[in-house]
């Protein structure tokens, strides 16, 4: 989990398939975020030098043509590492996805392993949002309010992550404070509640009848 917030890199990737074993990446962007604001992107297509299918290109957009004069996978790789350097990763599914792509190619080109930390939004929304009837990352821009335009293509991706994530930040912060301001019963441990009685407001542990401790606001 990233412990300082004030640098870290979103990032996206498109690819021929959903095999992280056997398709390749036909898109790499990013956004360097700094104390809060873009401080630069990085974005380019990737010949993955195989075909990609109509399946995948009719949700992303990329076709076989507009990739034929693109860096090839170590091109595009090596300036993604320059790019990120050892700032934190933060993306959407990228667990389970987009960062084993990302590994499987820095070894073979490369014989290295990125050590980043890394922040996925899909885990993020589902401990800070449970009720969500889905957290994919259209659910999510709907459930904010952020625009889903563009989607699908890497930056536009990253751009939408990053706001959604901003919330997720706010989330996060909000539950620490809730913690932070919870009260418990010096008696029996459990959580204190605010109640109303007739002389105001007052501590009343939620163990009530069993404790009866209180104590004023």
């Amino acid at each position: 989990m990233i412990s300082d917030h004030s640098k870290y890199i979103v990032f996206d990737l498109e690819t021929t398939g959903l095999s992280t074993n056997e398709d390749a990446i036909v898109e790499i962007s990013a956004i360097k975020v700094i104390d809060g604001s873009v401080a630069e992107e990085f974005s380019t297509l990737v010949n993955p030098g195989i075909h990609i299918p109509y399946s995948s290109s009719s949700i992303h957009g990329i076709t076989d043509d507009m990739v034929d004069d693109a860096p090839s996978t170590e091109e595009a790789l090596a300036g993604f590492i320059d790019f990120v350097g050892d700032c934190d990763l933060v993306g959407h599914n990228i667990l389970r996805f987009d960062m084993k792509f990302i590994q499987r190619d820095v070894e073979r080109f490369f014989g290295i392993t990125l050590n980043n930390g890394i922040i996925d939004t899909l885990y993020l929304s589902r401990k800070y949002l449970p009720n969500l009837c889905s957290h994919s990352l259209g659910k999510l821009a709907d459930h904010y309010d952020v625009s889903y335009e563009g989607a699908h293509r890497a930056l536009a991706d990253c751009r939408i992550t990053l706001t959604v994530y901003q919330y997720l930040l706010k989330e996060m912060e909000d539950a620490i404070k809730s913690v932070k301001a919870t009260e418990t019963c010096p008696l029996c441990g459990n959580e204190l509640i605010k109640r109303k009685g007739k002389h105001g407001e007052f501590w009343g542990c939620t163990s009530f009848p069993i404790c009866r401790f209180t104590k004023d606001c």
